[in-house]
């Protein structure tokens, strides 16, 4: 029953990865991406010899960096910007990178630390920001990182909560067992000497 579980949750991680990936990197349609992969090695032949980045428009993006943390999180809170475009850029980010922390320490008992969930949660969303970077997919932004990063733990706290909850039932329930247990003893003693 346990190693089917595991396979059922990894089989589930692997889609969740699946869909992550498709909706962090191929944000665009296939011909666009096909567009982006030839100018990016025209980017890339571009700045190899002069050993420094630059900013290159590819089609209607810039290929650009944001170093500065919080920057884009402030312009999405606090800026003129419609709504439901805050909700998608900030919570997305978040919510999305929850189940990698809810998921992961199911899957292993080497992820069920806080420390260890939020460096592999960084790596992956760094993984994939770099790939944007790298790709022209998207922006290098460091807020994603900050975002998807609190989403890992976000997820982490959530299966710990259960995890304790669980833990703290079943004790509970071993305590009643018990008492029952006890009070069963107690009974049967007052019919024998009876």
């Amino acid at each position: 029953m346990k190693l089917f579980f595991k396979i059922i949750l990894f089989l589930l991680f692997c889609f969740y990865l699946f869909v992550l990936t498709q909706k962090i990197m191929f944000k665009f349609p296939l011909k666009t991406i096909i567009f982006h992969l030839d100018t990016t090695i025209d980017y890339i032949n571009t700045i190899i010899p002069y050993h420094h980045f630059t900013f290159k428009e590819i089609g209607n993006h810039w290929r650009s960096i944001n170093l500065i943390p919080f920057k884009t999180i402030s312009i999405y809170l606090f800026a003129d910007i419609n709504f439901n475009i805050r909700i998608e850029n900030i919570a997305g980010n978040i919510i999305g990178f929850m189940p990698f922390g809810f998921i992961l320490p199911l899957l292993s008992k080497r992820f069920f630390k806080f420390k260890t969930i939020t460096v592999a949660t960084f790596s992956l969303s760094l993984t994939y920001e770099l790939i944007q970077l790298v790709f022209g997919f998207g922006i290098f932004d460091v807020d994603d990182l900050i975002l998807n990063t609190l989403g890992g733990m976000l997820g982490y706290f959530s299966i710990k909560i259960i995890y304790l909850i669980v833990i703290s039932t079943m004790r509970n329930l071993k305590r009643v067992s018990q008492l029952i247990d006890y009070l069963n003893y107690l009974s049967d003693d007052e019919i024998n000497y009876i």
